[in-house]
């Protein structure tokens, strides 16, 4: 009689536990995966920072935040279904949403901003020794547009196409990403890289630092051109003393990059998303330089015509930023 009351209370014990377990558990949380950049650059740290403090202000939300090779590539998994959010400058995502330039026969539409995060920075850089001064110059040398599809590369092609040159036939193109074009250009392998990232970002701080690095300004030509024919280029500056051993201020141009997630997402999980990133955005500053300074009306400028969230626009609505 013993063994089959102890036999009895174990199978209660049991049937609770799996009950809290499919009540409470599991099944009670909302996993996203969040593809970031290179852990080089600024974003993925910043992104990590964030997929923080979502987890801990949201409750039943459990965001990982993952190393990818930039916005090209987080766009595609998003589409795919197999991530949920994601940053990228609002060019790629243009081209994504009409089906053109890198995305050419794989359009989708379903891309939807979060928030505008800071605006990023084509920042070209070379050896010491590599006589690039001008984006002409890149003409014949070992350079690096960026990994194979990423952000970087598509800039790459774009710039240099503008300043006249074949892509990529005019150079000896070296497809890789921030963390190889760093130890290249140190053991002078590599003439030149193009990054795309807020200011200040290690990789370009590494390469001044060590490898005698220079950064080159963008034509104005070419900036004018640019910004006359893309909605979404600015004119910008790197100022002096941004890295070590800049005493000078570089032309160029930037983008603004986003926080996008997909449309499937509930619009109340967005709107919390974007309330507790707003309401903490200052603690984030800590994380990064890019996000110093960062203000509320900033969320919905320069999204080249993007469609914002629902959960997001009703969150701006109420803060008043837009009509």
């Amino acid at each position: 009689m013993k063994r089959i009351l102890s036999m009895a209370l174990a199978f209660v014990l049991l049937a609770g536990v799996l009950a809290g377990c499919g009540n409470g558990g599991n099944e009670d949380v909302t996993y996203l995966k969040f593809p970031t950049a290179s852990t080089t650059g600024a974003i993925y740290p910043i992104g990590a920072a964030i997929s923080n403090l979502w987890n801990e202000n949201i409750e039943g939300l459990n965001v990982s935040v993952e190393a990818s090779n930039g916005g090209v590539q987080n766009l595609g998994l998003v589409a795919q279904g197999e991530a949920q959010i994601g940053v990228a400058v609002t060019n790629i995502m243009t081209e994504q949403k009409n089906g053109t330039g890198v995305f050419e026969g794989k359009q989708y539409d379903g891309i939807r901003v979060l928030t505008a995060l800071y605006s990023n920075y084509n920042q070209v850089v070379v050896g010491g020794d590599s006589g690039i001064e001008s984006l002409s110059d890149i003409r014949g040398k070992v350079f690096a547009p960026g990994a194979p599809g990423s952000t970087p590369e598509v800039e790459t092609n774009i710039h240099l196409t503008a300043a006249g040159l074949n892509y990529p036939d005019d150079f000896s193109p070296q497809f890789v990403g921030f963390t190889e074009s760093i130890d290249l250009i140190r053991n002078k392998q590599l003439d030149g890289a193009w990054l795309q990232a807020g200011i200040p970002t290690s990789a370009v701080s590494e390469i001044l630092s060590t490898a005698n690095g220079r950064l080159v300004s963008i034509d104005e030509d070419v900036i004018t051109q640019l910004t006359e024919e893309y909605p979404w280029y600015n004119r910008a500056v790197i100022p002096a003393g941004t890295y070590e051993n800049q005493d000078y201020d570089v032309v160029t141009t930037s983008i603004v990059i986003t926080i996008f997630v997909d449309e499937s997402l509930p619009e109340e999980t967005a709107y919390q998303m974007t309330k507790v990133f707003w309401e903490n955005v200052e603690s984030l500053a800590t994380t990064h330089n890019a996000i110093k300074g960062l203000e509320l009306e900033q969320a919905v400028q320069n999204l080249a015509g993007l469609p914002l969230h629902e959960g997001s626009e009703r969150y701006y609505r109420e803060m008043g930023i837009m009509d």
